[in-house]
């Protein structure tokens, strides 16, 4: 009894010895360092003296032998770091004044006061823990409203998907009938506007003939000077304009060939052969061959400045005024001349065909309501088929393993920066547009889910976007993760016309994990 005393602070020395030896190795590697037998190297590289363990010197190549000291510029000290997670450091801060470990291990021999706050960074990463496993929570719950709602959707869309192909069917029947309709009824249409169109054209032509012909009695009757019923070559002769050689004159060998090589010419043959080779060229006797112009004014010498007339000499110009309104009263009043255009307008309107007969209109307005009737019909068939393709395009896309994310399609999501307006449309597109104006980039098309194995789903691949200057098309991954609602968080461009972005949906969330299967802090 009287040894005790003496063997407890021994044994005691004895166990902080060993324990200096252990300081930096984590609990799991105790039993590598076991002050009763050498050290081997972890590496088996070698086997030194347990004495030769943290003793500031490097033994082993792979620095197992310092994990306490700075030593070995490749060794791990361990902080246990109680109430918070263990962790490894370099050796080479060990002693180093910086306060790695929160337990204050690591300063040890530097004379650095470190504060261990291994506890409060426990309590705070607990409550954090706490609150990401509500949000995780939440959001599987909100992911299994998802997976029904994308379940009910999906019956909802193939069912409607199976009655517009059935429908189809029936319209594209109904479009064949009206397209027989139509041309049934386009074909005596088109008969009838063809007579109606021959009539008109042959009452314009014979209207011209007559008009022709009367120009030409006319033009015959101002020809024939003496009355005798006959235009002779100096009768023809008294028009210059039509002059052949451009000599500005008709001479007598040019008026016997206008004259059809005779001497002269009665009004049935002026009219049938004569007439057209002068026409061009004839002018009435009575139309002047141009306006006279108006003769320029003479200059007016200057006058001397009048000084003001008295009020009496007023009064007698006035009279003298009303004297010239009086007379200009009694003149008669001319018609204006009818203007160019008002002219031409009528010539317009005897140019237009007339109206269709009431048979032909009939025929007209059948035809016209058989091709409404079909164009309708086919506009359907074209919505129809365009809302059967949207629906097939729809159905195909890889969704989830449950369809959870079925609600992201048609949706577009943006997120405001100091100069860009990002939108993502998932499973449609990425672009960006500046704030301060200017055209929006494409940043990607969809391209596929692109997570790894076991997590497939956790990353969409956005590719084939505007081409960079001298550079790559530009392309946009996007990472997934659990939230209770559906946002952008974050965009940026770690690489060259390479886009990142963050989207926060519950249907990244997974199950959560029970409470008892968790990880132990070591101790």
């Amino acid at each position: 009894m009287l040894l005790l005393p003496l063997l407890l602070p021994a044994l005691s020395a004895l166990a902080s010895a060993v324990e200096v030896k252990r300081r930096g190795v984590s609990l799991t590697n105790h039993h590598f360092y076991e002050e009763s037998k050498p050290f081997t190297c972890l590496d088996g590289s070698s086997t030194i003296a347990f004495e030769w363990v943290n003793d500031d010197y490097c033994d082993c190549q792979d620095g197992s032998d310092e994990p306490g000291t700075s030593a070995c510029p490749n060794g791990r000290f361990h902080c246990t770091n109680a109430g918070y997670r263990p962790q490894y450091i370099p050796s080479s801060r060990v002693n180093d004044g910086v306060c790695d470990c929160c337990d204050a291990t690591d300063e040890y021999n530097s004379g650095f006061v470190c504060e261990n706050t291994c506890k409060e960074m426990g309590r705070k990463e607990r409550e954090a823990l706490a609150q990401m496993a509500e949000v995780a929570r939440e959001g599987f719950q909100l992911k299994q409203v998802l997976i029904e709602e994308a379940s009910k959707g999906r019956e909802d869309k193939q069912r409607t998907l199976a009655e517009l192909q059935e429908g189809k069917k029936s319209l594209e029947e109904q479009v064949e009938t009206l397209r027989s309709v139509k041309e049934a009824a386009e074909k005596p249409e088109k008969e009838a506007k063809e007579i109606h169109q021959k009539k008109w054209e042959e009452q314009q032509a014979a209207e011209k003939a007559a008009r022709e012909q009367a120009r030409a009695s006319e033009a015959f009757q101002e020809l024939d000077d003496d009355g005798d019923g006959l235009v002779s070559v100096a009768e023809l002769q008294t028009h210059v304009e039509l002059d052949v050689d451009g000599d500005g004159t008709l001479s007598e060998t040019e008026a016997q060939t206008l004259l059809g090589n005779a001497l002269q010419a009665d009004a049935s043959s002026f009219r049938d052969a004569v007439w057209a080779a002068i026409k061009e060229n004839y002018k009435p006797e009575g139309l002047p061959d141009a306006a006279p112009l108006p003769e320029a004014l003479e200059p007016q010498p200057d006058l001397p400045l009048e000084q003001p007339a008295p009020e009496d000499d007023y009064d007698e110009e006035e009279e003298e005024e009303g004297d010239d309104d009086e007379s200009n009263e009694e003149e008669p009043k001319v018609p204006p001349p009818k203007q160019p255009a008002d002219k031409a307008a009528e010539e317009d309107e005897a140019e237009k065909m007339p109206p269709y007969d009431e048979e032909t209109q009939a025929l007209v307005d059948a035809a016209q309501k058989a091709r409404e009737q079909f164009e309708e019909a086919e506009k359907s068939l074209k919505e129809m088929e365009d809302s059967i393709q949207s629906l097939e395009k729809e159905i195909s896309f890889d969704f989830g393993p449950q369809g959870e994310f079925a609600y992201l399609y048609s949706q577009c999501y943006e997120l405001s920066t100091t100069e860009y307006v990002y939108r993502l449309c998932p499973f449609n597109r990425v672009s960006q547009k500046p704030k301060k104006g200017g055209a929006e980039t494409n940043l990607g098309t969809w391209g596929l889910w692109a997570g790894p194995d076991e997590n497939k789903f956790s990353v969409m691949k956005y590719e084939h976007g505007t081409g960079c200057w001298q550079g790559p098309n530009r392309s946009t991954t996007v990472k997934l993760t659990c939230g209770k609602e559906t946002t952008v968080t974050s965009t940026t461009e770690p690489s060259r016309c390479e886009y990142l972005m963050e989207l926060v949906t519950p249907s990244a969330c997974q199950e959560p994990r029970d409470p008892g299967a968790t990880d132990h802090d070591e101790l």
